[in-house]
């Protein structure tokens, strides 16, 4: 790989490690909802003068109900889940799930766009999923926590946000296919802005929020969105679709950092071995590692 793109790689997993802070920070005095929604409206407001002044405005209206739809299901509805989580698991854990979208995004590939799996990837399925019962089974108290809200119903939150994604990404691929990456980017996020407007104003807190709440929502729109998707779709020109990918993998190790570090929380080895887990089967379910076949040894 390229220096570039290494360096690329690391800003990147940083950067989206660093996503579980911003918002776990912000959704305290926001709320999950209006949390979600002013993450993708300030995203939107910072990719939407790149847009106009690269001229793909035209591009964007052609095709922009499509992508809207897309970006609803892809930042809106999982951004609004992962937001609610982290009201009552920590950071780390949220990260260490949300490595499961590989997973997913493979079966549900698989089922819709009739992608095959080979006997390496099934297993990597199969070592995923058990990997995710595993760390769900430790959360699995349905029981309001100190927090007001039950770690089991965050896990699935979790989970639901990853589905999602993986639901995106092969609508993207079945429908979006061929248009500027740049284009996807910043009418997803419009698109997601447009879907949870009216909840948001439903859900607006009564008391103003924080300084510090702001301060945390600008950094996960406009860094952790905005930037992101920059650094993300350049990588995948540079490096490829299956190393830009991994990236994915490194991610939960900056989280679980962060909130060590600014949030205090605790890192338990029952966490870590899911974690290993869960990253290695969907290392396997997506084809970044493949044992080798009886064929191949015979």
């Amino acid at each position: 790989m390229p220096l570039r793109s290494v360096v690329d790689f690391a800003a990147l997993a940083a950067i989206w490690g660093a996503s579980f802070l911003f918002m776990r920070l912000a959704v305290v005095d926001f709320g999950f909802v209006a949390t979600a929604f002013l993450r993708v409206t300030i995203a939107a407001a910072f990719l939407l003068p790149l847009l106009l002044w690269r001229g793909l405005g035209p591009v964007l209206r052609r095709h922009g109900w499509k992508i809207g739809l897309v970006g609803l299901l892809n930042s809106g509805i999982p951004f609004m889940l992962f937001s609610f989580a982290l009201l009552s698991i920590t950071t780390g854990l949220s990260a260490i799930l949300n490595a499961t979208v590989p997973l997913f995004g493979a079966l549900v590939a698989w089922w819709w766009l009739k992608d095959g799996l080979t006997g390496s990837r099934v297993l990597g399925l199969v070592i995923g999923l058990a990997g995710v019962a595993m760390l769900a089974w430790d959360k699995a108290s349905f029981r309001p926590d100190a927090s007001g809200f039950a770690p089991g119903w965050a896990v699935i939150a979790c989970l639901v946000a990853c589905v999602c994604y993986a639901f995106a990404a092969s609508a993207t691929k079945r429908y979006l296919t061929g248009l500027p990456p740049l284009v996807t980017a910043t009418g997803s996020q419009l698109g997601a802005a447009a879907g949870l407007a009216i909840p948001a104003a439903f859900a607006w807190p009564q008391q103003a929020p924080g300084a510090q709440a702001w301060l945390a929502l600008d950094a996960v729109g406009i860094l952790c969105t905005g930037v992101a998707y920059i650094l993300y779709f350049r990588l995948i020109e540079q490096a490829g679709p299956a190393r830009a990918l991994a990236v994915t993998f490194v991610v939960p190790v900056f989280a679980i950092l962060y909130g060590a570090l600014f949030l205090s929380e605790a890192v338990t080895a029952w966490m870590v071995v899911c974690g290993v887990v869960i990253v290695c089967g969907t290392a396997l379910s997506t084809g970044l590692l493949k044992l080798p076949s009886l064929r191949a040894r015979a």
